[in-house]
């Protein structure tokens, strides 16, 4: 009886010993609320810039100031340092409407002599087994960039830069502390001359974690990482983050959580065993938070328990083993594995008898007990300090129920039988007003690091299928516009210029031409000779027309128009002499006959008032009569780019297309008059000028219209028109790009997070610093001068960024204008029923002449998109001055053909 009796005295008697070394571990909800609590002043401490100094939780900004928005796309690299294995990733996302991506990994080990060594053997292991990597997926023949995804404190002032504030986990690295991790890897990566990558970003592993789930699930604002080490991040508003400038929006935060207690705070809730691991660490006194709940260390606390309770013969019949005196013997693998219930005492036992410790299977369930208790507490003061992240979260956004993600990402957290679930259930009872996704990052951290630039572009990389449906988008709008019943309502105008023929030859004699279309305005003189020795010469002056001129009344305008005639025509010496004059008005005018435009409605930056719905041939007489200096016979108005067809035409006959590709764009081509109804018969050809530029003005385009074109055209002078010219002229492109340069900016991704008061000024990048800066000749030194001309403090890593952004907005342009041009040479060649088609096309425009890349792209896109046809791109020599001369010539000799 006594004998049966004593195994359950001797067990209840073991238990008892055993609650009294592990009841400092079991955590209250009442002593979590008020961990909790501590840690919320904490983070505010942290966030403060005056407190910040002597905070222990750093509470570093990030410089991430957003979350993928599932239009990403793009391939790029990734290296993972801070576990107890170095990552390197081959990342590739891809556009297909299902968010897809694909990850390629290969992972290194982190032998001792590299994570206790110097830091150029730590940079140079870093850069060969990049190298291995590249190789083994045949990647030396790319440049790629790449995201160094850096598990230790930094502080950061730009997202291309990282100094170490300090070690933490394993790592025991000489001479890195308090340097510039990235410049240290660049260095490293140079000694490899057969591999070309650009590290682009510096992100905390809880950051990238945080950004790999918020691509699955854009609720995702907080990241956790609880594994070898542990940490979160949170988007914090600007408005709190003192230690960055700016009030407006939000930033990842990186609170390096770890080392919350290392002033004391939680002294009184470490044990004699938390203090006796903490002076046996690398670290004494420092990241006392993550020694208390990480992998790293929980194995180790597990075994100076057992250690403590054999010593006063509570376990293993007292019998002190060489494992039990070993440091790091027993593992965080080794507690897992004895906390699978399910297995029975099977597992225990056997790992026990693995380090020769022959337990009997009391010692089973105590040392259960103890694996039990050490991470139960783990996950509690995760929970609490995440709960503390989370109701920071719901007050900032003034909410009494908040419903998030927590992208969470480490082995305890992955590989630990019940960690996850406690964890979960502890931050459901400390946040009751939280209802909390937990998402397991599928990718790791390496993943989010390029994505925040490639969410940014990848709207402007219109597929060919995307192309092709604006092309067709195109047609339907030109075939609309020539109809009766479109008059008034269609987008596209389509307007007759009653151009009905070409030069012949014949043409002679003295004209004037006034071109007017941009912020310069020209007038000519043009003598055309006929015969074998056909010319033109021409004599021009270029004046200035003032912005309050643009922007102000329709007499001032037409009588500054008329002061610079009469200086020309006196500069000349021909002031008496009463010449046939047209006039270039490169602005959408509906005509009645040649001689008479009506102002359908400014483009390009004018505003001057009572001018719309005005004849601008009588705008210009009554200028030239209220001034009584001279007299001008006006014979057509003409619009630019009818003047460059007209121009080219005189060089080749086939020419039958004009277009402008410069401030503003625009299509001019010869339609059969049978298909243009609103002007009486069918015989011949008649000039339509398209004002192609208010394609998509009825939201037809709208699907490939991204935030930062919806914000220059709110910003422009005519908000909701001519949106296919704010995507593709010169006047727009620069605007676009200084939005873009603005949010990359917010993100941290350039210019330090910091936005200058250049930055903020519209217009400030013109279309020829695009040109500019795309230019192959141009090295990315020369680039950042630019940039610094423009008050921009760049860095040659922002230069590349800024050329990427230039790039990508430029090459969309010509390829929308191609797709436009597409239509138009496709319904020429059905218009003459032919199966191929040889056409030039009469080109003028800055964007076209000067921009490095334009040109080509847009012819290669016409190519593309209009295989059956063969068009020549014909540059126009002096422009749409000569056209105006020429057409003008064209229409006095059928006038005077009239007559007889």
């Amino acid at each position: 009886m006594c004998q049966c009796q004593q195994p359950v005295v001797l067990k209840e008697k073991t238990f008892h010993f055993v609650d009294r070394y592990l009841y400092p571990l079991r955590l209250s909800d009442d002593v979590l609320l008020d961990v909790m609590a501590r840690f919320q002043a904490e983070m505010v401490k942290g966030l403060g810039r005056d407190t910040n100094p002597t905070a222990t939780v750093k509470m570093l900004p990030s410089f991430v100031r957003s979350l993928p928005d599932g239009s990403e796309k793009g391939e790029f690299l990734a290296v993972d340092l801070g576990g107890s294995q170095f990552r390197a990733h081959q990342v590739k996302v891809f556009d297909d409407g299902r968010q897809s991506s694909q990850l390629e990994s290969k992972s290194y080990p982190t032998p001792k002599e590299v994570t206790q060594g110097n830091g150029a053997e730590l940079f140079d292991y870093i850069a060969d087994c990049l190298s291995d990597f590249m190789e083994t997926r045949n990647l030396k023949n790319k440049k790629l960039p790449l995201g160094f995804t850096f598990s230790f404190p930094c502080r950061q002032t730009k997202l291309e830069e990282g100094v170490l504030l300090a070690w933490t986990k394993h790592f025991r690295v000489r001479g890195v502390q308090d340097t510039d991790v990235v410049s240290s890897l660049r260095r490293a990566l140079q000694k490899h001359q057969d591999i070309d990558v650009d590290v682009l970003a510096l992100v905390n592993d809880t950051v990238g974690t945080m950004m790999t789930c918020g691509y699955d699930d854009q609720r995702c604002e907080v990241g956790l990482i609880i594994g070898t080490g542990t940490n979160a991040c949170y988007m914090e508003e600007m408005r709190h983050i003192s230690l960055v400038e700016g009030d407006e929006g939000r930033m990842c935060i990186n609170t390096e959580w770890g080392a919350f207690g290392d002033d004391g705070a939680l002294d009184d809730l470490r044990t004699e065993f938390d203090r006796e691991l903490d002076l046996g660490s690398l670290n004494p006194g420092k990241q006392l938070f993550e020694k208390m709940i990480s992998s790293l260390y929980l194995g180790e606390l597990v075994r100076l328990i057992l250690l403590k309770m054999t010593k006063e013969g509570l376990l293993f019949n007292g019998k002190v083993s060489t494992a039990l005196l070993t440091k790091g013997k027993i593992e965080m693998k080794h507690v897992s594995a004895m906390e699978k219930y399910k297995e029975g005492l099977s597992n225990t036992k056997e790992i026990l008898t693995g380090l020769n410790l022959f337990p009997s299977e009391e010692d089973c369930v105590a040392v259960q007990h103890v694996c039990t208790i050490v991470s139960f507490r783990s996950a509690n003061l995760c929970a609490a300090a995440l709960a503390a992240i989370l109701t920071r979260l719901r007050e900032n956004k003034k909410l009494l129920r908040m419903r998030t993600t927590v992208g969470i990402d480490g082995g305890l957290y992955k590989t630990h039988p019940k960690f996850a679930k406690r964890l979960h259930k502890a931050v459901r009872r400390l946040v009751p007003t939280c209802d909390v996704r937990f998402l397991l990052s599928a990718g790791g951290s390496g993943r989010g690091a390029r994505r925040r630039l490639d969410a940014a572009l990848a709207p402007f990389l219109l597929p060919p299928g995307t192309l092709r449906e604006v092309r067709d988008k195109m047609r339907a709008e030109l075939e609309y516009g020539l109809k009766r019943e479109a008059q008034g309502k269609a987008t596209v105008k389509m307007l007759p210029t009653y151009v009905c023929g070409t030069p012949d030859g014949t043409e002679k004699g003295k004209f004037l031409a006034l071109d007017l279309g941009g912020t310069n305005f020209r007038v000519l003189l043009v003598k055309i000779k006929s015969g074998r020795r056909r010319s033109v010469q021409m004599y021009n002056k270029i004046f200035a027309i003032p912005l309050e001129i643009m922007q102000g009344t329709g007499e001032e305008l037409f009588d500054h128009i008329v002061q610079c005639i009469a200086e020309f025509l006196e500069y000349m010496g021909i002031k008496g002499a009463r010449l046939p004059l047209g006039f270039t008005f490169s602005f959408p005018c509906r005509q009645a006959s040649i001689d008479k435009g009506t102002l359908v409605g400014w483009t390009k930056g004018f505003k001057a008032t009572d001018c719309e719905g005005e004849d601008v041939v009588d705008m210009l007489r009554e200028a030239i009569r209220r001034r009584n200096e001279f007299d001008l016979d006006i014979v057509a108005v003409v619009n630019d780019t009818v003047g460059t067809m007209m121009t080219c035409g005189y060089e080749d006959p086939n020419c039958e297309i004009g277009l402008i590709a410069g401030t503003g764009s625009n299509v001019c081509y010869m339609e059969d008059m049978k298909n243009i109804e609103i002007v009486e018969g069918n015989e011949g050809k008649m000039c339509i000028n398209t004002e192609w530029g208010a394609f998509g003005d009825n939201g037809c385009i709208d699907y490939i219209r991204t935030k930062y074109d919806r914000e220059v055209d709110e910003g422009s002078l005519n908000p909701g028109k001519q949106r296919y010219e704010k995507m593709t002229s010169g006047m727009y492109l620069g605007e676009i790009v200084r939005q873009i340069l603005i949010d990359l900016t917010k993100q941290g991704l350039l210019f330090r997070g910091h936005i200058s008061e250049s930055l903020r000024k519209r217009g400030i990048f013109e279309t020829k610093f695009l040109s500019q800066i795309e230019s192959d000749r141009l090295a990315l030194l020369q680039v950042r001068r630019i940039l610094q001309q423009l008050g921009l403090d760049s860095t040659c890593d922002d230069s590349i960024i800024v050329k990427e952004v230039c790039g990508v907005v430029s090459t969309r342009a010509a390829r929308l204008c191609g797709a436009g041009l597409a239509a138009v040479v496709e319904k020429k060649r059905e218009n003459r029923g032919v199966e191929r088609l040889q056409i030039t096309v009469g080109v003028d425009g800055t964007l076209y002449k000067l921009h490095p890349h334009f040109s080509t792209v847009l012819r290669e896109t016409v190519k593309e998109l209009a295989p059956q046809c063969d068009v020549t791109f014909m540059l126009s020599e002096d422009g749409s001055g000569k056209g105006a001369a020429l057409i003008t010539a064209v229409a006095k000799r059928l006038h005077n053909v009239g007559q007889k």
